[in-house]
């Protein structure tokens, strides 16, 4: 116990500091750790196999960071505020119409998976159905983000209808969760360097929601 407390307080004060170096090993030990997640699972994954392969042993680890929940909260909490920001920098140029911003927004998700994988799908995989009833700071803040991105497309769907643009017989909620269903579930099945890449992806992804939601196409109705 004695021990532990020595290390939490060296830590503390080396992230106090922020020396370059320091960031560099912590930031190597969540990625190493985002690696294990996705392939092994969270709940599977231990301290100990995270240490083993990034080349430290388990006290250094704990060193860098605390416990296996704030490695995996790490990999994903800074990235869900890059995409935040970028999301709301979309949804405010007015140089765009409703399906341009929809398309940039699918684009930006999408690329951003590829860029930062696989950290985002390890949230997709093991914590975004527990959020919701999760009370922390950090699943409030994570709902938050969530909410943001819901909120937006259904903006921009739903002034897609009232231009014109998209039709209306198709409730605005079920749109946008086909939306999100189809970008989401690529964790199943979406790796960087394989045949195809995010943009592409996030093209065809743009044109099947799009021709969906042309004015005119047949309804389920029908």
């Amino acid at each position: 116990m004695e021990e532990g407390s020595k290390i939490a307080r060296r830590r503390k004060s080396a992230l106090s500091d922020g020396s370059a170096d320091y960031k560099v090993k912590r930031d190597e030990i969540v990625q190493t750790a985002s690696r294990l997640f996705a392939e092994r699972g969270y709940k599977s994954t231990t301290l100990a196999q995270i240490a083993e392969a990034a080349g430290v042993d388990r006290a250094t680890v704990y060193y860098y960071v605390g416990s296996k929940e704030e490695l995996f909260r790490e990999a994903v909490q800074d990235l869900v505020d890059k995409n935040a920001a970028k999301a709301q920098r979309i949804f405010r140029d007015k140089n765009l119409d409703p399906k341009q911003k929809l398309a940039q927004l699918v684009e930006a998700l999408m690329c951003s998976y590829e860029e930062h994988y696989p950290h985002m799908y390890v949230y997709i995989q093991e914590e975004m159905h527990q959020v919701a009833s999760d009370t922390s700071e950090w699943a409030q803040a994570m709902s938050r983000h969530t909410r943001r991105w819901e909120t937006i497309f259904i903006k921009l769907v739903n002034e897609g209808v009232a231009q014109g643009v998209f039709r209306s017989d198709i409730p605005v909620g079920i749109s946008v969760n086909a939306l999100f269903g189809m970008l989401n579930w690529t964790h199943r099945w979406f790796k960087p360097g394989g045949k195809r890449n995010a943009r592409e992806i996030a093209a065809w992804f743009s044109e099947i929601f799009f021709n969906g939601m042309q004015p005119g196409a047949a309804s389920a109705k029908a």
